[in-house]
């Protein structure tokens, strides 16, 4: 099973009053507001919105459609398999992508390459699918013995690892300019100090997860693992006793949001020890646990997007 954690790490603004001041910024942080202030910097926000949430969509619907040609490939060589269904996926954040902002400047050529290339696997990944259903459907494979669906599906995971990559290489292109464009954004937002604590808590959560990801498809290395736990516990308690004291009335709702995000990286938390322990007896992590840590991660991430957006 090929994990995919996407973080989505931003929020957006759309009113330029929330900048007052330009001194203090990064040089990157800067260049942004000279491109067009607070109107670039959201720019370049919704863009990272709108596409780690594509990203994190489609990776689940891709990982459905491999697990459907693993079965359809067993079935159409007379095995005893079943094929898992696949739900429909509408990628709505996708659609809202019109350009790529100028604010990324001397990246964005690199940027608009790698994401075309995530544009035309998506789109081909579903050619491949809606052919193999149709294949599968048919029972053509009682004529060729399944060497068509086994054709298919080695097609489908070469252009999934082309998508996987293109999507990984935009996230991690993006990622400089959108921190600055954070920056320009919250300079003077009163709830700065909380959203920025609770991306460090993301930050700490996402790289617990990589770590995860490579032991569970190789060996578990308790000593490893219970140093990356520790790192982000200190980052949850941190984030926890912090006091939510906002005064603008408008933000009031937040209080309850934050104190949901700060509940469910707890109760992640308690996932996590038990998926420690549990590997610890056996030396490897099991399919059980990490499925339950990957709930509890989308749990802990969907409380932060409601909380900073």
């Amino acid at each position: 099973m090929r994990k995919i954690i996407v973080l989505a790490i931003a929020l957006t603004f759309t009113s330029a009053s929330v900048i007052s001041c330009k001194k203090d910024v990064s040089t990157l942080g800067k260049s942004v507001l000279n491109l067009g202030s607070a109107d670039e910097a959201n720019a370049i926000i919704e863009f990272n919105n709108n596409f780690v949430d594509s990203y994190k969509n489609t990776s689940k619907h891709i990982e459905s459609i491999l697990r459907y040609a693993d079965g359809a490939v067993a079935k159409a060589k007379g095995e005893n398999a079943m094929i898992m269904p696949v739900i429909g996926s509408m990628d709505y954040a996708f659609s809202k992508i019109k350009e790529i902002p100028s604010g990324f400047e001397k990246d964005k050529p690199a940027i608009e390459a790698d994401f075309n290339i995530y544009k035309a696997k998506k789109e081909s990944i579903e050619k491949k699918f809606e052919e193999l259903k149709s294949y599968m459907n048919s029972e053509d494979y009682k004529d060729d013995k399944g060497a068509k669906a086994d054709a298919i599906t080695k097609d489908i995971e070469t252009e999934a690892q082309a998508l996987f990559t293109s999507g990984e290489n935009v996230i991690a292109k993006i990622k400089p300019a959108t921190d600055a464009a954070e920056e320009v954004i919250l300079k003077d937002h009163p709830m700065k100090d909380y959203i920025m604590s609770s991306k460090n808590v993301m930050n700490s959560l996402d790289s617990n997860i990589d770590v995860l990801d490579k032991q569970y498809s190789g060996k578990f290395s308790e000593a490893e693992v219970q140093k990356k736990y520790d790192e982000l516990a200190k980052t949850v308690e941190a984030n926890s006793k912090l006091e939510f004291n906002v005064k603008d009335p408008q933000y009031s709702y937040k209080k309850s949001l934050f104190e949901s995000f700060n509940k469910s990286a707890s109760s992640f938390l308690d996932t996590y020890r038990k998926l420690i322990r549990n590997a610890k007896g056996t030396g490897k992590i099991s399919d059980s646990d990490i499925k339950q840590i990957d709930s509890s991660y989308e749990s802990v991430l969907n409380s932060y997007n409601s909380f900073v957006k």
